[in-house]
């Protein structure tokens, strides 16, 4: 990790007696490019909003690299003191399958910009419902579904100190050409404080993917974010959305509408491509039987069970994938 400047993220100075932040960037493995002119003057495209921020698609004028920088709306972000060591934490994190952390920007009013790759191919989200062709591949459903789970398994096993994702879903995964995915947004209702953190959390359950046990954004756990990777599973083998429509508080299955009218009458073919079984297999592509696909929902299933104590660990979901793939 590197600093431009002399003073600590987020570090208070007083001016005229009042208590004024500095202006600061924090640099980490593969930002050594970042600098706060080139950050502050890059051309930005916005392509995402939200109540705590905004997404921008940024061209660095220095090196010519387009990066992904996140914006923080500084009334919704956490203490200082917390928001650091946070900040620190995150931009440590290296793995294939995870969104690396660059570089951190703190402004003088307060203002916080996080620093990323841009990933050309975007989303799994858009992958899914922009009808490719590719999205109906078993071995393309399983190259991305074995790497979110290998993303996810780092963040609850390969640590020194668990991280909770806390908002997992198709949009926070992004692809390369190859189609191997990366998981963005981990930890980031860390720095988010209780209040935005929680809008986060409504914004989850709105789209399909809170675990039924979850009330408060502070309650997540690495079993929320395996029932969040669950509808993942789901949402790759079915290319639908996993909307939950009219939802009652007594309904015990906590599946999106039509996952649970499927399984309830036991039409689980309706749950995925009709063409997943004979999708455009190449001669040196394994084909994939109807019992591999039955398995792997079956894990789906089991990752979203009403029970968090019934739902798999990271490591059983990755041991029963790699048995499906075998």
């Amino acid at each position: 990790m590197a600093k431009n400047g002399n003073h600590d993220v987020e570090s208070p100075e007083q001016r005229n007696g009042e208590e004024t932040e500095t202006e600061d960037l924090v640099i980490f493995q593969g930002g050594q490019d970042l600098t706060i002119v080139d950050i502050l003057d890059a051309p930005g495209e916005v392509i995402g909003k939200s109540n705590y921020g905004t997404l921008y698609k940024a061209l660095l004028q220095r090196s010519n690299c387009v990066r992904l920088l996140r914006f923080l709306r500084p009334v919704c972000t956490a203490r200082a003191k917390d928001f650091g060591q946070v900040i620190e934490l995150l931009g440590c994190i290296r793995h294939p399958n995870l969104v690396p952390l660059l570089g951190f920007y703190a402004g003088s009013r307060g203002e916080k910009l996080l620093v990323h790759p841009f990933f050309r191919r975007g989303n799994l989200a858009q992958f899914i419902r922009d009808g490719n062709a590719d999205s109906h591949k078993w071995t393309i459903i399983y190259r991305i579904s074995i790497g979110i789970a290998k993303g996810l398994d780092y963040l609850h096993t390969g640590l020194q100190k668990p991280i909770v994702h806390g908002n997992l879903k198709s949009k926070n995964i992004l692809l390369d050409g190859s189609h191997l995915p990366f998981i963005s947004d981990f930890g980031l209702h860390l720095l988010l404080n209780p209040t935005a953190a929680q809008e986060m959390l409504e914004a989850s359950a709105a789209d399909g993917y809170k675990a039924p046990e979850l009330i408060k954004m502070k309650d997540a756990s690495e079993q929320t974010d395996i029932y969040s990777f669950g509808i993942i599973l789901l949402e790759l083998i079915s290319g639908k959305e996993p909307i939950n429509e009219n939802p009652t508080p007594d309904d015990d299955f906590h599946l999106p509408t039509y996952m649970r009218n499927a399984v309830l009458d036991r039409r689980i073919t309706d749950l995925y491509h009709p063409g997943i079984l004979v999708s455009n297999q190449s001669d040196n592509e394994k084909l994939v039987t109807e019992e591999c696909v039955l398995k792997f929902f079956q894990l789906a299933m089991a990752c979203c069970s009403p029970s968090p104590s019934l739902r798999p660990n990271i490591k059983q979901v990755l041991w029963k994938l790699e048995e499906i793939g075998r």
